[in-house]
């Protein structure tokens, strides 16, 4: 009787780790929370961001990767200004949309940081990964910073390295 409930126990357990886990970059942050309406009368331009990321990396050879840990990282530089930002887009190396985080304005409050987490089991966006942020530019409020934190480790071992934006219009 004892090892019939081992037994039992045991394939219980072996069930249980198999099942999967939904990953929290395809269940993002409530950004309908943050939702926000453009000024009727604004003199916003329209600015885009271009981030690269990288969910895997080549490790020896083009046959071996090391997947990452992504933190995509939405930061207002302003102290006194919030800024709206209009669409966050997701790319894989192919350029092939992934997912779309929010397509409509969102508020940042002054100094605020928002993020997006890939999950190192997340390997969509493949080792040239592109970010695409649209948002209203205010000449007279200073520009957000987009970056992306890449990390992995095992054991003793551990890699880490950062990406900026780039403003591309």
């Amino acid at each position: 009787m004892r090892n019939i409930l081992l037994f039992i126990v045991g394939i219980f357990l072996i069930i249980s780790c198999d099942e999967e886990k939904p990953m929290s970059s395809i269940d993002p942050i409530n950004w309908e929370k943050r939702r926000a309406e453009i000024p009727v009368n604004d003199s916003l331009q329209l600015a885009k961001t271009y981030l690269g990321i990288y969910s895997e990396i080549y490790s020896t050879s083009e046959h071996l990767t090391h997947d990452l840990t992504v933190t995509v990282s939405l930061r207002n530089t302003s102290e006194t200004d919030p800024i709206l930002l209009t669409k966050g887009a997701y790319y894989d190396t192919s350029g092939k949309p992934i997912r779309t985080y929010f397509d409509f304005p969102i508020t940042l409050k002054p100094l605020e940081t928002v993020e997006i987490i890939i999950e190192e089991g997340d390997k969509t966006g493949g080792t040239g990964g592109n970010f695409i942020f649209d948002w209203l530019d205010d000449s007279e409020v200073t520009d957000p910073i987009f970056e992306g934190i890449m990390i992995s480790t095992r054991g003793t071992q551990g890699l880490s390295f950062t990406s900026i934006g780039k403003r591309i219009k």
